[in-house]
């Protein structure tokens, strides 16, 4: 906040207006201007009509400032795989908002986001940021499985954030799928700050922490719904993970699957609000009320409080939301929603974060304005990027040389926990190269959900834009059979594309070249070559490979890999020789629906791998960039 102004008036005393409360002329570089003009337009008028005339239309003046606040904004607010939102605005931390969301196998995990203006997101950190904090994300198979919805708060002084490490592949009766746990930080913008997990028992996930006014602590949470749907609650030791006894307050409206429960207390209610009818198409938001934390609960005549369901809206998906006030009192809610319409075809970035306002007058149920792409209500914070953190802001793209002596990004995430021998950035004689050395097991693993300790030798970075172009050279040359690199559209083990340099048989593309074989020249036919292959594999029919023989000219060179995204529905794969861009060639075009699945969102990456074989070729890649073209919000 600004120093409060003073302006001279005529011989008089100067006057002091502080700028606190001139919310649209905080002293930012892009705003420095409006300042000087209102400034000098005070003064201009202050001799002619005196001082009498001044205070009389300083408050108009003041009036129109703030009408000229900016109320709207665009949604998602975090795009790409950021789902199961929960928020808080941390008045002591210099008035930031913290965002935290899922990750299920991703790692780092749990990426937390801040905010000081609700419009400008910077990546601040990861609460899952060191192996030995939990252990167990190296042991959990299938692809949905991994941490599921995080409950962010802070409590006199600390960071506590309440989650699930769930065994999905595990029965739905059987306890050891939840694994219920606690991190505790006293400063989230340092990744050592964030505690190893305390553990609590729930046969269920989505808890949620609350604090009474009397101090006493509380977690709720869903139930595993296949055995007993409904919301329990407990009092806890938040530093410990001692729990009391659980009991059942409330069992949503009949909506499948009540989860994602968090309680607020608002003039003398303790609301509860919970997600119903699933994570798809049916999802929507209800609450209930009490003026006992315990209940019974008073449900709310106008539920559901949130949903898109059944309309032609572009957001579907919508639900698992969470509420916060800004440092005017005003109340918003974040939630989770899906880009692409009723259809549920083609939505390769999963699940994303959406912001609504939320009008909640006192006594009073809480009214969330519906999702859509352009929003409009409270006046928004002034415009805000002095953020510290390591990360990048949430619309930025990657032009990255990985330069001796720097690491790896902050946004770079990995599939469960990586081999930290198989990454090097800038190894002797490969300056400005990421080294990877190459897993056995390729992308899809053992069965398309589990990778043993070995792990896949995979990093990458969410897709975060409808349209981008992304591409990275790579310097490969593989001597034996089936060793490749490469790079990815990656949801999860099951669900991805990949266009891979790779050894193969001279012959191996007679099938499968069909049109594209003029766009290359064709090699011998006996002995082993490079060649370029693209595959996938989804729950959702995938083109055939692709298999094409790398031209001699370009053997010996390093490859410009592509994937480029033009519209939402179809990524186009290329490759050429480095640094020849009027060279590079279509491999491929295929569409998304086939990484339009489940609860994550695409990842674009690099691997190297020897596909099962004893290869041991290194890959390095190069000039990573990702660049962000446009948003789809209809």
């Amino acid at each position: 906040m600004c120093d409060p102004m003073c302006l001279k008036i005529g011989s008089l005393t100067s006057v002091k207006i502080n700028l606190e409360y001139l919310p649209a002329f905080e002293c930012h570089p892009e705003s420095s201007t409006e300042v000087f003009e209102f400034s000098a337009f005070l003064q201009m008028l202050l001799p002619a009509f005196g001082l009498l005339t001044f205070l009389l239309l300083l408050p108009v003046t003041i009036g129109a400032a703030e009408l000229h606040q900016n109320s709207t904004y665009h949604n998602p607010i975090l795009p790409g795989f950021h789902p199961d939102p929960s928020c808080i605005f941390v008045r002591e931390w210099d008035n930031t908002f913290f965002c935290a969301s899922s990750s299920f196998n991703a790692f780092p995990g749990i990426p937390i986001h801040a905010s000081k203006d609700l419009q400008n997101w910077k990546l601040i950190g990861h609460v899952l940021n060191r192996k030995e904090q939990l252990p167990g994300l190296a042991e959990t198979n299938r692809s949905t499985s991994g941490i599921w919805a995080p409950a962010l708060r802070y409590h006199q002084k600390n960071f506590y954030l309440v989650t699930t490490l769930v065994n999905d592949d595990l029965p739905a009766d059987d306890a050891l799928r939840w694994d219920n746990i606690i991190f505790k930080a006293s400063d989230p913008y340092k990744p050592s700050s964030w505690s190893v997990a305390k553990h609590f028992k729930f046969e269920g996930y989505d808890t949620s922490p609350f604090w009474d006014a009397d101090g006493t602590s509380y977690i709720t949470g869903s139930h595993a719904w296949k055995v007993q749907p409904g919301i329990h609650q407990t009092t806890a030791n938040l530093d410990t993970g001692e729990i009391g006894e659980w009991t059942n307050i409330w069992n949503g409206t009949g909506g499948q699957a009540p989860e994602g429960p968090h309680i607020y207390l608002n003039d003398g209610y303790y609301y509860l609000m919970v997600a119903e009818g699933g994570t798809g198409l049916g999802h929507f938001e209800t609450m209930a009320r009490s003026k006992a934390i315990g209940g019974p609960f008073e449900v709310n005549p106008a539920n559901p409080i949130l949903t898109n369901a059944n309309t032609t809206n572009y957001f579907q998906t919508v639900g698992h939301a969470d509420l916060f006030q800004d440092a005017s009192g005003n109340w918003w809610s974040v939630a989770l929603s899906t880009r692409g319409g009723p259809s549920f075809l083609n939505y390769p970035m999963g699940r994303e974060t959406v912001l609504a306002p939320v009008t909640w007058k006192t006594g009073e149920w809480p009214y969330i304005t519906q999702i859509n792409g352009e929003m409009s209500g409270w006046p928004m914070p002034p415009s805000e990027k002095d953020i510290p953190g390591s990360g990048p802001f949430i619309n930025e793209g990657d032009d990255i040389d990985f330069a001796p002596g720097s690491k790896l990004p902050a946004h770079f995430t990995y599939w469960r926990f990586p081999n930290p021998d198989a990454f090097t950035v800038s190894p002797p004689g490969h300056p400005h190269t990421l080294k990877i050395k190459p897993s056995k097991l390729n992308l899809t693993a053992l069965n398309g959900n589990y990778a043993g300790p070995e792990g896949q030798n995979f990093v990458g970075r969410r897709q975060q834009d409808t349209l981008f172009t992304y591409k990275v050279d790579v310097d490969f040359s593989p001597k034996s059979l089936e060793e490749e690199a490469g790079l990815s559209v990656f949801l999860t083990q099951n669900h991805h594309l990949d266009l891979g340099i790779v050894m193969l048989p001279r012959n191996s593309s007679a099938a499968t070249l069909e049109d594209n074989t003029s766009n290359f020249a064709k090699p011998p036919t006996t002995g082993l070559t490079p060649h370029f292959r693209f595959r996938g594999i989804s729950y959702i029919a995938v083109p055939d490979p692709v298999i094409v023989p790398i031209p001699e000219a370009w053997a010996h060179h390093a490859i410009t890999l592509q994937i480029a995204a033009h519209n939402s529905t179809h990524y186009v794969f290329s490759a050429g020789p480095a640094g020849s861009k009027s060279e590079l060639k279509e491999i491929i075009t295929v569409s998304n629906e086939a990484v339009s699945w489940g609860f994550t969102g695409t990842i674009l990456g690099v691997y190297s791998t020897t596909n099962g074989g004893s290869g041991s070729t290194d890959a390095y890649f190069s000039n990573w960039k990702y660049r962000p073209q446009g948003q789809l919000r209809k």
